[in-house]
């Protein structure tokens, strides 16, 4: 096993606290980013893929990172794409005979700063406490009043277009071309494994960029359109939210996740908002309000719709309540074939209780 004597390095949060740690691998670094918490127990590679994290340094609250190495198809996008990870402890040996490779050379590889030896339980309840802010990781530990000077030009979660950041450049197709159903995918963060959950169901998929017009998305002649989950703030997605108002006004089904739940809502006319600490994880409980069926769930959020604008809103129901804090997870238009949840049925990680939606959705074009 090879031994690493680890940097001394820091947390430093926008209001100054400062949590200690050790570079992971002996590197020196500096990273920025919206500090966040996730506190799935496995899964932690799908999690730093995910397009939803752009521009978040990740803190695990799980005590070991790394102990069953990486494997190619584990992955929810080309590359990593949290800005950096904060851990307890980094496993730079792993167990997993079918790994590809241990988690410092998949850091390495796609060039990502981490620190261990972090008090992360002491992390945690702070950003519970004090609300998710901007950060900075660094192995410049003498350099706090250079680092705060730095930490003051990352700009705010709340108002920022990230979608753009992480979509496909030009549109590109998934699953099997002989395919029964097309569906026209709006790209705004999409996971992989929601385009293989749409696939493995008879799906042929035409993913499209953030910013492209309904008529492209028309022109395929879908069966159905999907708006995907992604990164930052909602409200700034003026091309996404114009396109999701034509896809409504076609009266083909229509499916969103995540920011495409959010999307959806403003273009119905319902306001978005930032969380005090956003949900990120794969065990959030959700009242099913049609079913009365609870479910355990994968989430990765920070903003969330408006619910007294979504009950006032007549042309709109809400499907599902998360049952930690009663915020809006589901909604369905009443007289169009039109749905949406905050969640992640795909999940990857998480429970598979949330699938049924993608039955759901596939039931809706069928009909």
């Amino acid at each position: 096993m090879k031994y690493y004597s680890k940097r001394k390095a820091l947390i430093l949060l926008a209001d100054g606290t400062i949590f200690y740690g050790k570079s992971v691998g002996n590197k020196e670094g500096t990273a920025v980013g919206e500090v966040c918490f996730n506190t799935g127990m496995t899964g932690y590679q799908e999690i730093f893929t995910d397009p939803s994290y752009f521009g978040q340094l990740m803190v695990t609250t799980n005590a070991h990172i790394g102990n069953y190495g990486t494997q190619a198809e584990e992955i929810e996008s080309d590359a990593i794409k949290i800005s950096g990870l904060i851990c307890k402890n980094f496993s730079y040996e792993y167990s997993r005979p079918s790994a590809d490779k241990s988690l410092l050379e998949f850091l390495e590889d796609n060039n990502l700063f981490a620190i261990s030896d972090v008090d992360t339980r002491a992390l945690v309840a702070y950003i519970r406490d004090n609300g998710a802010m901007n950060a900075i990781i660094s192995t410049r530990v003498d350099e706090i009043d250079t680092l705060k000077e730095e930490l003051k030009q990352v700009p705010s979660m709340e108002g920022l277009e990230l979608a753009s950041k992480v979509s496909t450049a030009e549109p590109y197709y998934f699953g099997e071309e002989g395919a029964d159903i097309r569906i026209s995918a709006l790209d705004i963060g999409i996971k992989k494994n929601i385009l293989r959950n749409l696939a493995k169901r008879g799906a042929y998929i035409k993913v499209f960029p953030y910013n492209a017009a309904f008529e492209d998305l028309k022109a395929w002649n879908p069966d159905g359109y999907f708006i995907s989950n992604g990164p930052g703030d909602p409200e700034p997605l003026e091309e996404a939210i114009a396109t999701a108002k034509e896809m409504i006004a076609s009266d083909k089904p229509l499916f969103g996740i995540c920011l495409g739940h959010q999307v959806l809502a403003l273009a119905n006319g319902v306001s978005t908002y930032k969380m005090h600490h956003g949900h990120r994880g794969i065990n959030h409980p959700i009242l099913n309000m049609i079913t009365g069926k609870g479910e355990i769930t994968s989430q990765n959020h920070g903003f969330a719709i408006n619910r007294e604008e979504t009950e006032a809103n007549e042309a709109l129901e809400i499907t599902h309540v998360h049952l930690n804090d009663n915020t809006v997870a589901g909604i369905k238009m009443k007289e169009k074939p039109v749905f949406s949840v905050q969640y992640h049925p795909e999940a990857s990680p998480g429970p598979h209780d949330a699938e049924y939606l993608f039955d759901q959705f596939f039931e809706a074009i069928k009909s």
